[in-house]
């Protein structure tokens, strides 16, 4: 059973009793998941019912799905006629050249999440927890970009919903459409992260969840196997202890190459990565060669591609292609995320209609048209879609 809690907004209570309720929350948090049943099992079905028409929702189908957006819509009370990427397009095309940032502050940095979790046994007064997140730029570039490519191409959000499941895909272009920021976070942390990739801590009757980190172990790796590519070997000594092996990788982690190639040299380094080879056997008392595989999707080629890019240096990036031959199909430049060094913050950046844009959580014009390379940040990835679908 899926549980999640959506839009439950409040006062926090720093009270004793609040503070005990919210540990209770906290442990049953650990499985990555909250179920009303588990962490509140005194609830009555009366009390259990109230919570639920609070938003204290559990999720077990697609009519569960379709009525929690249907009362979330009616409580928000937002009449949207476009969605946030239609709007976003027609800012950016409508706008003057010199001023073609986004009027409205897209994914800040950050959040504050507040769960109805409750009421007190004696005065029925409603307990309300805080949950403060920070450091999210290690997911927020990339949910900027994940919602691009789904609003952009119609046939991405079937074939993601595959691997990240079709209510997840559905919730959260409805949450980005609503600028529920926080909860699409949230979402993504409890549905798609487990425990041991971030920390969290109960700070002043609080709970706060610190994203710092690696956006590639908080996001890429959390795909499921959408990425994922098998490569075979075959060892041609019939004495090896492991003649035939499978290795399996579910990110594409791309190496500099030891000298630049006459070509481009990030097309020559995923060649690499998916191309056969022959290297000496490396298994304990083996002489023998080990011959691998063409590498290849281990789910046929996915709607888009993450290529990590941290172990390249800038002199090694002269050149970024616009397409990219990979396994036999055509991908093209959709996006990419920056490092700041100095400050451990990552942005993005991405392509609507031939017009690329600059996501930066930290600012408060925080989605901007972006004239030239911005400067004293390093690549962290790059991100292709399949051109044919384009």
């Amino acid at each position: 059973m899926w549980a999640w809690l959506c839009g439950a907004m409040g006062v926090t209570c720093h009270c004793s009793e609040c503070f005990e309720a919210f540990s209770r929350v906290i442990e049953n948090t650990s499985s990555g998941h909250i179920s009303i049943c588990g962490c509140w099992p005194e609830l009555r079905h009366e009390e259990i019912q109230r919570t639920m028409e609070s938003k204290f929702c559990i999720l077990t189908d697609t009519e569960d799905l379709r009525t929690l957006i249907s009362s979330t819509e009616e409580s928000l009370q937002i009449e949207r006629t476009k969605t946030l990427f239609e709007e976003i397009r027609a800012s950016i095309n409508n706008n003057d050249e010199e001023d073609r940032s986004f009027w409205r502050p897209v994914l800040p940095w950050g959040g504050v999440y507040t769960i109805r979790a409750g009421r007190r046994a004696i005065s029925c007064t409603p307990l309300y927890v805080k949950i403060n997140l920070k450091n999210t730029c290690t997911i927020d570039g990339f949910l900027m970009i994940l919602y691009v490519i789904l609003r952009d191409n119609q046939s991405f959000p079937r074939e993601v919903g595959i691997f990240l499941g079709r209510q997840f895909v559905e919730h959260f272009l409805y949450l980005m459409d609503s600028y529920d920021y926080t909860t699409v976070k949230m979402l993504w942390i409890w549905d798609r992260m487990s425990k041991r990739q971030y920390r969290s801590v109960i700070h002043h009757a609080a709970l706060e969840i610190d994203l710092f980190g690696n956006e590639h172990e908080n996001f890429t790796k959390n795909l499921e196997t959408m990425l994922s590519t098998m490569q075979e070997s075959l060892c041609t000594k019939w004495s090896c202890p492991a003649r035939f092996q499978e290795f399996l990788q579910r990110t594409i982690n791309i190496n500099p190459p030891h000298e630049l190639p006459h070509r481009d040299p990030i097309q020559s380094a995923v060649e690499e990565f998916f191309c056969p080879k022959i290297i000496l056997c490396k298994e304990l008392g083996c002489n023998g060669l080990r011959e691998f595989s063409q590498r290849v999707f281990c789910h046929g080629p996915p709607p888009f591609v993450i290529l990590n890019m941290q172990l390249w240096k800038s002199e090694e990036l002269s050149y970024v292609p616009y397409h990219l031959a990979l396994s036999q199909h055509r991908y093209s430049l959709e996006g990419a995320t920056l490092f700041n060094k100095e400050e451990h913050h990552y942005s993005a950046a991405f392509q609507i209609d031939g017009y690329w844009m600059h996501y930066d959580g930290l600012r408060s014009d925080n989605l901007i048209l972006l004239n030239k390379p911005p400067e004293l940040l390093l690549l962290s990835s790059l991100v292709y879609i399949r051109a044919s679908d384009k």
